[in-house]
């Protein structure tokens, strides 16, 4: 007779008649069907997965425009025409571009930087409630669906990147060897993209009224990350918290790392160096953390 037989069997008998069912499982090995299994192993349980998580987020990508006349040519044009209106309103109306040198370049990068993380929140907050037949119907580790859609955005930023490269050459800015940090600007940013989309995820799977709040909250993020404006030059006379909260803000950090590098020609400052490795590091580890608590519940109810 096998284990769970024998606890069966034990259990009807009722020679253990005072021990309980998860002692009795506990005794035989037996485990629940759908548990969290421990960090490493989960770790182990998605790298085995790398390549189904590439292509799926190549496919996603392919799908997404694939009704389209243009098709992916959209993932570059969209952050473009965002660009376009906001220089219009931001640059002429109100005048924004007489104060900053190369004001088109600075919004553009702003818009495209942003952007990357705009994306990657809004779909790792839809990445387990909008999967929910494909995570019933199978066995996987859930960090799977917010992780594949981060590397869409990745995979969506690399043309995006090409454009604002040639835009920035085609507005007066020369080639140089900080481009070779650009990378390095995108590595941190990516990580710090994924834990907030992991932590997003778990978010949307629990709250689902958080879809129809998030496009505000990214909105008020938007507004509050120097994309149109330089914060520096902002919160001068602001009270000393909310300064440093303004300037403390991831979004804020990696857009202007990104235009210390393209447009202003420097060496990025220390505290960029470490608000952008900090909230890289912080990010990763608490969003991957709180989605790792909760992997048995997705997909139930």
């Amino acid at each position: 007779m096998s284990q769970p037989e024998s606890a069966v069997a034990d259990a009807q008998a009722g020679g253990r008649a005072q021990e309980s069912l998860a002692a009795l499982a506990e005794r035989y090995g037996l485990r629940r069907a759908i548990a969290r299994p421990s960090l490493p192993a989960y770790l182990r349980q998605l790298w085995d997965r790398r390549h189904f998580i590439v292509t799926y987020a190549t496919s996603k990508n392919v799908s997404n425009y694939s009704t389209s006349a243009l098709g992916q040519l959209w993932q570059v044009l969209t952050p473009l025409l965002n660009a376009a209106v906001y220089w219009l309103m931001f640059g002429v109306i109100l005048a924004q571009s007489k104060h900053i040198q190369n004001y088109p370049a600075f919004l553009i990068t702003g818009v495209m930087v942003f952007t990357f993380t705009q994306r990657t929140v809004t779909g790792g907050a839809k990445s387990i409630s909008g999967n929910l037949s494909l995570i019933r119907a199978l066995h996987f580790p859930r960090a799977t669906l917010p992780l594949a859609y981060a590397i869409q955005e990745l995979q969506v930023l690399g043309w995006s990147m090409g454009v604002l490269i040639v835009l920035v050459l085609v507005t007066g800015e020369p080639i140089s060897w900080l481009w070779l940090l650009i990378p390095v600007a995108l590595v941190l940013q990516f990580v710090f993209n994924l834990g907030a989309s992991l932590f997003m995820a778990r978010i949307g799977a629990f709250v689902r009224d958080i879809n129809q709040l998030l496009p505000f909250i990214l909105r008020t993020w938007l507004y509050a990350s120097g994309v149109f404006y330089m914060i520096t030059e902002r919160t001068a006379g602001l009270p000393s918290a909310l300064r440093w909260a303004l300037e403390f803000n991831p979004a804020a950090a990696y857009i202007e790392f990104m235009r210390d590098l393209l447009i202003y020609q420097r060496f990025p400052e220390r505290w960029a160096w470490v608000t952008c490795t900090f909230w890289a590091v912080f990010a990763v580890i608490g969003g991957f953390w709180y989605f790792w608590r909760a992997e048995e519940r997705y997909g139930r109810g």
